[in-house]
């Protein structure tokens, strides 16, 4: 015998409750997509900026780690630079100058060149360091320039040698025969450039 009363869902009370059931679902449904949805979203979002930052952070330390290595290694070059002693280690522009010129007479007088004229030319500086310049006239042979020239950029501190003029002297006559002889000897003008760190005083 079956003792299960029969629901009559035609009853304006069973419609009530069906009625509710059905509103405090549409609520629930309604509070998890306009509240709990975008809150997890945030969550997720927020939780990958926080796995992108600790990865930055990581990245950071690596490279705080390596700061005092890559300051010794700077250190250390700057004194390899200075021990090979490319740099003019004067204390004025105006020493170091007067050095190069000197340096560069006794190069051409001992190549057997002749001395016509040196001038200082303004110091320029760019990128920490300042620019020695010395205009260069002389004559001399082919060979003699060649052994000039040589001198000069294997010298220490560094000499660079800009914007070179060669001309061959004019030959004379010879009064014998009346006939002009030809001259081995070159006219020659350049620029000697020296080297110093801005932080030479």
């Amino acid at each position: 015998m079956n003792n299960f009363k029969k629901i009559d869902l035609s009853s304006p009370l069973i419609k009530q409750r069906l009625l509710a059931v059905s509103l405090l679902l549409v609520v629930v449904l309604c509070f998890i997509l306009l509240i709990i949805m975008p809150l997890v979203s945030k969550l997720f979002e927020l939780n990958e900026i926080k796995s992108n930052l600790v990865i930055k952070l990581q990245q950071y330390e690596r490279i705080l780690a390596k700061a005092d290595l890559v300051t010794a290694s700077m250190v250390n070059i700057n004194k390899e630079q200075e021990n090979q002693g490319y740099f003019n280690l004067q204390e004025t522009d105006a020493l170091a100058s007067a050095d190069m010129q000197e340096f560069i007479k006794k190069t051409i007088v001992d190549a057997g060149g002749q001395l016509s004229s040196t001038q200082a030319l303004p110091v320029s500086s760019k990128d920490n360091f300042r620019r020695i310049t010395v205009s260069v006239r002389m004559t001399g042979s082919s060979q003699i320039l060649r052994k000039v020239l040589y001198t000069l950029e294997t010298s220490k501190p560094l000499i660079i040698i800009n914007q070179i003029d060669i001309r061959p002297i004019r030959g004379t006559r010879n009064r014998m025969n009346g006939l002009m002889e030809a001259s081995n000897d070159l006219n020659v003008n350049f620029q000697a450039v020296s080297f110093m760190r801005n932080s030479v005083k």
